[in-house]
């Protein structure tokens, strides 16, 4: 499968194409012919990428947020949950694939565990909508959720969507209700619930299934109440550039920390978490253990009561 290349990685890609016609041409030439010509721009590649990913602006960091060779929540599930069985269905209306989840256990712990899928080629987005939820799964999030609840298992949550999906059958069939509803079923959980943003947290979209006990998010990922080309939209009229947008927002992992909306940065390896799934999920995997394992022991009203605080101390200066 071919590369994809963002708009700040193209003296990359100028480098990685030598690299694979040097590479030819040493088939054509002889075992090891340009090796140590290869080997000197594998290595000036590797010193641009770590370069110029240390220094990503919000713009950027939400282009590689969106990137399609990220992991997705199909990954996070394979990597992590042995024995995953998925529920469908929100009992209600219909299954939305947008929103996958079911139980598994997560390294030997028994979980609930649910996530936004945006799909992969042409048939799985639009299988899966590409990660724009409707009301019904928002309410599949609910009964996953609820079943949590009911049998005491702690939920792990992967948030990666730009937004719900706006459309006219999804406002009739309440999609603003449906997010408030789960959102503050999350709010109100008895147990434990870890949500890490993996790449884009958008919108009502994502928080509908972030509010977790603990927030954690992928170094270049982001987390916003609205994408930049609609704050450009709606709050500029288009007066400014997504990027300016994107810096005013505030949306970058390093922001969020600062204003303790999340409560933890997951490093990602230079070139992102694209360039090396298996290192990143392994990662978040450790990440999410060692919050559930802060976690154990607690009560229901302790549970909640903590997860209260957590959001009630966002955006208070002091103040008063």
């Amino acid at each position: 499968m071919a590369a994809h290349y963002l708009d700040f990685e193209r003296p990359i890609a100028d480098l990685e194409s030598k690299i694979e016609e040097l590479s030819k041409l040493s088939d054509t030439q002889g075992s090891g012919a340009f090796d140590t010509e290869i080997e000197a721009l594998r290595a000036r590649a590797q010193e641009l990428r770590r370069d110029a990913y240390s220094k990503l602006d919000a713009w950027q960091k939400v282009q590689v947020a969106r990137h399609p060779d990220r992991p997705h929540f199909v990954d996070y599930a394979a990597a992590l949950i042995d024995e995953f069985v998925e529920l469908r269905g929100d009992r209600k209306f219909a299954d939305d694939q947008a929103i996958m989840g079911g139980l598994g256990r997560f390294r030997g712990r028994p979980v609930v565990v649910m996530g936004n899928e945006k799909g992969r080629d042409t048939v799985t987005r639009v299988k899966h909508n590409f990660g724009y939820a409707r009301p019904e799964g928002y309410r599949k999030a609910i009964r996953l959720m609820e079943m949590a609840e009911r049998f005491n298992l702690p939920v792990i949550s992967f948030v990666d969507t730009t937004a719900a999906y706006p459309g006219i059958a999804s406002e009739e069939r309440g999609v603003a209700e449906a997010i408030a509803r789960s959102t503050e079923k999350s709010l109100m959980l008895g147990v434990p619930m870890v949500a890490v943003v993996t790449g884009e947290g958008g919108s009502g979209g994502a928080l509908g299934i972030a509010c977790g006990s603990r927030v954690l998010i992928l170094e270049h990922a982001v987390y916003s109440v609205i994408p930049p080309e609609g704050a450009n939209s709606i709050l500029w009229r288009g007066a400014r550039t997504p990027g300016e947008a994107a810096k005013a927002l505030k949306i970058t992992a390093q922001d969020l920390l600062g204003m303790k909306i999340v409560d933890r940065i997951i490093p990602e390896p230079p070139g992102g978490a694209h360039s090396d799934p298996e290192a990143v999920m392994k990662a978040v995997g450790d990440a999410i253990e060692e919050e559930l394992q802060g976690l154990e022991g607690l009560g229901p009203d302790d549970i909640r009561k903590r997860r209260a605080a957590r959001f009630y101390a966002i955006g208070r200066t002091g103040i008063h």
